[in-house]
């Protein structure tokens, strides 16, 4: 069974990999050294390019991984399954912590710049900017949030809950506040 491989899921599966290793997977090397520490651990083999082409690093990147890698990353992080993992993923609390912030300002991004956005359990949409701090969805998947609803927005943040001001949906002249990823915060935060 494969997954697809750019659900928030597998991204917040990417961190937790890299906090545990404690070291940035950067080089062809260190996934080596990852793939040699997770057949140390767990006896069981995720050969260097599979991990590669999960992270983004190889040219031959996949858009679906397979249950079992996401199971063997699971344990070992600590989980017993990817199942697992999640579920702690659905139930994970909002305890206060420093982290290191991937934030985008809007002013320094150029009017029709793309954002993929993504946040739990399951959300991704594709944002386009449109000048003056507004922005449309182009594209969203499991989301609230349907293409052609505009929103402003000063800036984005991964890991903090967005805050979306005058939301409107689309052939709608009403408008709210929204937030999403209240729990978890975005994600996924990538210009594209």
């Amino acid at each position: 069974m494969n997954i697809k491989s750019d659900i928030p899921e597998i991204a917040r599966l990417k961190e937790k990999v890299e906090k545990c290793i404690d070291f940035p997977l950067s080089t062809h090397g260190d996934f080596l050294r990852l793939s040699a520490g997770i057949s140390f651990t767990l006896r069981e083999h995720v050969s260097e390019s599979t991990l590669e082409r999960l992270w983004e690093y190889s040219t031959r990147h996949y858009s679906s991984v397979s249950l079992r890698t996401l199971n063997v990353l699971s344990r070992f992080i600590g989980y017993h399954s990817w199942d697992e993992f999640c579920k702690y993923l659905c139930a994970e609390s909002t305890e206060s912590q420093l982290f290191e912030a991937n934030t985008v300002n809007t002013k320094d991004l150029p009017v029709g710049a793309h954002i993929k956005l993504g946040w739990l359990p399951d959300r991704i949409c594709i944002i386009r900017y449109l000048g003056d701090n507004r922005f449309i969805a182009e594209e969203t998947h499991n989301s609230t949030m349907q293409p052609g609803d505009t929103f402003s927005c000063l800036q984005f943040q991964k890991r903090a809950p967005l805050h979306l001001d005058e939301f409107c949906k689309a052939n709608s002249t009403e408008m709210f506040r929204y937030v999403v990823g209240t729990n978890s915060g975005l994600t996924i935060l990538e210009v594209l």
